[in-house]
Order: C-alpha cells, then structure tokens, then sequence
C-alpha cells in the first residue's frame, strides 16, 4: 500500500509580507539564490527558518555546491548520489576568470584540459582517460558525439555553472563516452534584480566588454527576463591570430499560475576569428634538432590565407508543471544551428631539422541538432520508504554537412627558424571529402531513487535505439545506414551518516554510435560500449561549509575509434581499460577562507588492440598523475577590508606521447594569481565597483602541453593576465 505522498521542501525560504504573491513565492522557489532570509525591517513581515535547498540552476553562493541535477535529473543533495560529480560555480569561474568551459574545469579532478594548449577550439576535454567528453547545455546535448571532437564551444560568461559528472551516464543522457560528460547550466531569470558591466584588458591586445540584466518585468510576478552578453578580442600566443567573439543569451520566464513555469533560453555566438588549430612535429619541441626549438609562437599556416569563422545559434526552452504534490511534469528542448568555416596550412610532415611541409585545406561544417526530453516525476512512499520516481523519453536529431578541400600536390614547405610568407593558389585545392552525417536516436528511462533512513539505492534502466546515416557524396563514394539498440544501466548504493560521512557503490554502462566512417572497403564501425565500477566517499562535515570527494573507479571501454592518419579514416582498436583514484575538496571554512585542491591518479591500458604495438601501452596525452589546488583569503574587517588575494597551482604529470610507448611529454607546474578589491570599502560613492586581476602561467613557463605522435604536439599557452573592472548595482 502507498502511504501519503511525500511532500517536496521548497528551497530557500519564506519572508513574505502580505502584498505578495504564490507567484513571487513560485518565483523565489526556482529562480532565486536561496538563503534563510533574516528578519525584515518591515513589522508586518513573518520570518520562516526552514532546512534550506539549493537551486542547481539559480546562482549559488560560494564555491560549495551542494546540490545537483546532474547524476540523476532531479534535484538531489550530492552527498546522497552514489556518482563523483565536479561542480564548478558561478563565483569560481569569476575569481579564475575562466575564459572557456575548459579553463573553468581546470581546477577540477578527473580531467586533462590543457591537452591542446593553443589550439583548444572545441573545449575538448579528457575524462577519466577517455576523449572527448561531450558536452550538454541545460541537459541537452551540445555538439555531436565524443569521437568528434565536441564541436563548439560556449562562452562562460553565459553560463550559471560548469559541472562533470565522472563515469559513464547513458541511462539518463544517451549516447555518452565513458570517461563522463560535462553539463554547462544558462544563465535564467531571476526575481532578483541583476545589473552587472564589466570592463576587461589584458597582454596579447585583449580587451572584453560584458553585461548581465535580469529581474521581473511586471508588478504581477509572472514575467521574469535575463539578458546577458559579451564582446571580446585577443591575439592568441600563435603569432598573427586572432579570437574575436560577440554573443547575447536572452531568456524569459513566465508563471502562468502557480503550477507552471516556462523558460525560454536563446542564444547566439560569432567567432568572426575562432582561433588557431594546427599540429608541430615532435623534433623541435619535445627534443631539440640540431636548429634547436620550434619557435614557442610559430603560426605554421599563413596569416594572409588563414579563416576560421564559427556561428552557432540555438533557441530552446524548458517548462515545467506541478499536477500535484506528488507529481510533476518536465519537457526541456532545443534547435540550435551552427555553421563553421576554416581555411589554414595544415603541417604534414618534417625533414627532423628545421624544414617542414605544410598542405592547404579548407573546410566548412553546417550542423543542425534537435534535443527532446521530456520527464514525468513522482513522489511517493511505500512503507517508511521514500520514492523519488523520473520516466522520460528523449529523441535527439543530429546532421552535420562537412566538406573539405585539399592542394595534394603541393608542399609549401617552411624553414621554422626564418619563416616567409607564402602564395597560396587556392585554384589547386580539390575536394577530398562531402559527407553528410545523421544521427536519430530514441530512448527511454526510468529512474527510482529509494530512500530509507540513512539508505539511499539508485536503480536506473534505459534503452536506446539509434540510426546512423553515413553519407559520402565524393566520385564512388557510398551511403550506409545501420541501427543500434542497446539497453544501459546503473545501480547504486550509499548510506549517508548523520556526521557527514557517505560512502557509495555503484555500477554503470555507456553506448555511443560512431558517427565516424571506416577505410573504404573495412566494415562499419560499431558502437562504443563501456562499463564502470565505482566506489567512494562523500564527505560534508555538519556545521562546516565543505564537500569532499573520494573515489576509486574501474572502465572498461569496448569498440574505441581512432584516427588513423596513414589511412585518412577512423579505426577501432578493440579494448581500453582505465583504472584510478580520484580526490577533490570544495570548501568555505569561514567567510574569509576559500579552498580547492585535487588529485588524480589514472592507469589507462589499450588491453586489445588491431595493432598490436599499442597493446599494454597507455593512449597518447593521459598524464597518470594530476594535481591542483586553490586558495583565497578575503580580508573583511580593518583597513584591507575589501581586498582578496588568491593563487593557485596546477600540476600535470608526464604523460605517453604516442600510443605505442616510445615517447613521454615531460610533467609541467603551472602557478595562477588574483587580487580583487572592491572600491567600495574606500569610497562609499563607488559602493558596487570591483577592481580584478588575473594572471594564468604567472611565470611564463614555456611547455609542452602533449604529443600524439611524430606528428601532433602542442605547444601550451604562454602567460595571460587580465585587469577588470566590475560594477553592479
């Protein structure tokens, strides 16, 4: 028999005076950074103290998030989810100045950021020895599949929070990788009024303006809007390239009745200047020729012909309805288009001194997706038994149309140590691929997230089924089309003691169509499949504002593709197991005080392999250890009242350059700084101006990021420092 149902806490907390509304509590409930709100001023206003809940959308105070959505799409406290999560906040990525997604999770444990140094124009990200993880905006997938790269990239500055979820997650997202996703949050609208500029300059001629606007467009409380945006350009560390960037985020909110919210969250971004992305060969940079170092800023392709332009729109919108207490209704969706056009001289092979050879490419990309989920939610108990119940359907629609153009009879050949500037005749570039690649995948979940006493069990089951359509449109080329099914799983256990402590098991899968196709003539690539064994322990002291992470983790991945330069066409090199440790603390000990510190240990072995000289060795740029840690202190009382000073360290360890074990890339420390006052303090005309600054590398360190091979290191970013000015009012 049901027992009555289990009604849901709201977050935050209840001060509220007779002229308000349900709907201006609704709003508070979801969209407002909630908090015990302390006694008014106001007489004839009621303070309520409740057990607080975060919002895993709205901004969180701090660096210790304590709530997520991600491990199980709903709302659930982290320290009872049986999964390693990583919440990066809004307020961290402002005190590092983050400024890609993958500089926000640089601080955090599991993952390889910096892999490509200058020439990360995808936020690719490596997790849990695995690439790429693929990204997911508002839950919804952003970009194609983890074997293409994660195309696209999103600024932070629209963004609320940056999360990874560690380990496999297709019972709940679908085709992801193994090694984890990472899930990027919007900036929605607020009850609360925001208004926010900010002025920054910096080396390499950087120089943004951006803006954040937000709060409640009538008296009735039932439209609420956010608009936020940036303009921005910067020289890379690639001599003569460029990023250039505008975007605008707009969003609305509107309570219809108390029962219903929906959320409209648009976006666009041009990068009339992407960014560079090129290779340097491995004489030169991870030992020396006989004309020493390749230049720390050689732009291998020729600026008078060089492109690289990205547009990416998207319009989506998430609703939500309250049948009842107990059960609630769920629809988030998106269209997003984006059209990418990049024309360099791509570098192909070296004489091992100080010549190399260089081919013209172009290539153009036009990806069109559409994201459905929809999401039904039950509360309810069976005995002393809490149920928290999530079914869904999800339907994901992914084509990208990709060409690209090659000169094969030209070499452009380039002597690093006095490069010239060459004439490039675009007449002789042929086409060497058309593709259309499409993706159709439908999947169904169910969820159960058992409570008892101290007892949380998590039981996931979905089943996914998907068609891929591989189209190549070149003389002689082919068309196939094959479907998958595949049922993935997760079960997990955890006992949260009252003193903080929770140790968890768990056990998940992953299924991934391959949207990449085979050599002409080789069978169709298969699905990549992987499973996990997980055990840890969570950690949020009672009266201290902290969360910690422990946990150990065991993949196997099944079916891994790799490209494969000789033959111009992915392969799949059969097995891959990646074993380690993983460590990570958040916490605010007093108002003062923020810390962040991680370790990572990662063994990742290619177990089976078509080519038995990767066979027991460890995939190119996966370092086995990682560290990092991050400190601020924040004076509020005396005569520095308002300074906050800050630092931090980033360890990454050697690392495999090739996949065969012949070559290491050397471990690298990198050091980051910030002071940050607030005028204020001194004078009380400015109250709201905030003065920061940050450095990235501070002692300029020169390094290289990795290897892939003879012919694909990375040079990584020199020293970046950037002065702000923030007002809000």
């Amino acid at each position: 028999m049901f027992n009555k149902i289990k009604k849901q806490s709201q977050p935050g907390i209840a001060a509220f005076s007779d002229q308000h509304t349900m709907r201006l509590l609704l709003a508070s409930a979801l969209f407002i950074m909630p908090a015990a709100q302390a006694a008014s001023d106001n007489d004839n206003t009621l303070t309520v103290t409740a057990e607080t809940q975060e919002s895993v959308t709205a901004p969180t105070k701090g660096i210790v998030a304590k709530e997520s959505a991600s491990g199980t799409k709903t709302a659930t406290p982290l320290r009872k989810t049986p999964q390693s999560i990583s919440v990066v906040t809004r307020e961290q990525m402002d005190d590092q100045d983050a400024h890609s997604v993958a500089d926000a999770l640089s601080y955090s444990s599991g993952v390889v950021t910096t892999y490509r140094g200058n020439s990360n124009r995808n936020d690719e990200v490596i997790s849990r020895g695995f690439r790429y993880a693929p990204k997911l905006l508002d839950g919804l997938h952003f970009g194609l599949s983890s074997s293409n790269g994660g195309a696209g990239q999103l600024d932070p500055w629209l963004l609320e929070r940056v999360e990874i979820v560690h380990g496999p997650a297709s019972v709940l997202y679908g085709q992801v990788s193994p090694g984890g996703l990472v899930l990027m949050t919007s900036k929605r609208p607020t009850a609360e009024s925001i208004h926010e500029v900010q002025l920054s300059t910096g080396n390499k001629h950087y120089g943004e303006a951006a803006f954040d606007f937000g709060g409640k467009l009538n008296d009735d409380n039932t439209l609420f809007y956010r608009l936020n945006g940036l303009a921005s350009t910067k020289n890379e560390f690639v001599r003569d390239s460029k990023q250039q960037r505008m975007a605008i985020a707009p969003a609305i909110t509107w309570l219809p009745n108390e029962d219903t919210s929906f959320t409209l969250l648009t976006s666009y971004q041009d990068d009339p200047k992407a960014g560079s992305r090129n290779f340097l060969p491995r004489a030169g940079t991870l030992y020396p020729t006989a004309a020493g170092y390749v230049p720390y800023d050689l732009n291998v392709s020729d600026s008078d012909f060089a492109k690289s332009k990205r547009q990416q729109t998207s319009i989506g919108y998430s609703l939500e309805h309250s049948f009842n207490e107990a059960i609630s209704f769920t629809q988030n969706l998106r269209y997003s288009h984006r059209n990418e056009n990049y024309k360099y001289l791509v570098y192909n092979v070296d004489d091992g001194d100080r010549t190399m050879t260089r081919m013209a490419q172009h290539e153009t990309a036009m990806t069109n997706e559409f994201n459905v989920d929809n999401q039904l939610k039950a509360l309810f108990n069976t005995g002393a038994v809490e149920h928290t119940v999530l079914g869904g359907f999800d339907y994901r629609y992914s084509h990208i149309n990709s060409k690209m153009y090659r000169d094969y009879g030209s070499s452009y050949p380039m002597d690093w140590t006095n490069p010239s500037h060459v004439d490039v005749d675009e007449s002789l570039l042929e086409l060497a691929t058309d593709s259309k690649k499409t993706l159709n995948q439908y999947g169904v979940y169910v969820q159960d997230q058992l409570e008892w006493n101290n007892w949380n069990l998590l039981l996931s089951g979905r089943n996914d089924w998907s068609q891929v359509r591989n189209q190549d449109f070149t003389p002689g080329g082919s068309d196939i089309t094959y479907n998958d099914s595949k049922f993935t799983g997760r079960a997990g256990l955890l006992y949260a003691f009252d003193n903080g402590i929770s140790p968890y098991v768990s056990y998940s899968t992953s299924f991934e169509p391959v949207l990449e196709q085979a050599a002409p003539g080789a069978d169709p690539l298969k699905p990549t499949t992987g499973e996990q064994t997980e055990i840890g322990v969570k950690y949020q002291p009672v009266g201290v504002n902290a969360m910690m992470t422990v946990s150990l983790f065991d993949i196997n991945q099944k079916n891994v593709s790799s490209y494969n330069r000789l033959v111009n066409a992915y392969e799949q090199i059969g097995k891959v197991n990646s074993k380690g440790v993983e460590t990570e603390i958040h916490a605010q000990p007093t108002p003062e005080i923020k810390l962040i510190a991680a370790y990572t240990y990662t063994d990742v072995v290619t177990k089976r392999s078509t080519d038995e000289a990767k066979v027991g060795h460890s995939p190119n740029a996966i370092p086995r250890h990682a560290a990092s840690a991050w400190a601020s202190y924040s004076f509020l009382h005396g005569e520095l009242n308002g300074l906050t000073v800050g630092t931090g360290v980033r360890y990454i360890g050697r690392a495999p350059g090739d996949d065969i074990g012949e070559y290491y890339v050397p471990h690298y420390t990198l050091y980051d700084a910030m002071v940050k006052y607030e005028l204020g303090q001194a004078v009380p005309v400015l109250k709201g101006t905030t003065l920061q600054f940050n450095v990235q590398n501070l002692t300029d360190k020169h390094y290289v990021s990795s290897c892939a091979g003879q012919w694909a290191c990375f040079y990584g970013a020199g020293r970046t420092f950037v002065a702000s000015v923030n007002y809000r009012w």
